[in-house]
């Protein structure tokens, strides 16, 4: 089963291409918990996007963790946003679905 290990050092550039590369669906990295703005430069780590008062650390994902869940514990750990989109990026994932299927 496809997985893999993100923690603060890691550059959102690295994040993006593990996830790509494990799951097939697109991952976009926002400044903010609400997704609104402006998206996170690819050479900023974890860590220096984590907004104040979250403690950051590791997670590993894996392939059957539910998309929404996946959003859902990274604004938890970094207050920082991010959306899976299908392969192609032309549209946002269901929730409801495992990031597998995702980029299906």
């Amino acid at each position: 089963m496809a997985e893999f290990k993100l923690d603060g050092r890691m550059k959102v550039k690295s994040l993006k291409e593990n996830f790509k590369k494990n799951f097939g669906a697109t991952l976009r990295v926002y400044k903010s918990v609400s997704c609104r703005g402006a998206m996170a430069d690819d050479d900023s780590t974890l860590a220096s996007l984590r907004a104040e008062g979250y403690k950051g650390g590791e997670l590993v994902v894996g392939g059957n963790l539910r998309v929404g869940n996946f959003e859902k514990k990274i604004a938890e750990l970094y207050g920082i946003g991010v959306q899976v989109a299908n392969a192609d990026n032309s549209k946002l994932a269901d929730d409801k679905i495992t990031l597998v299927a995702a980029g299906k």
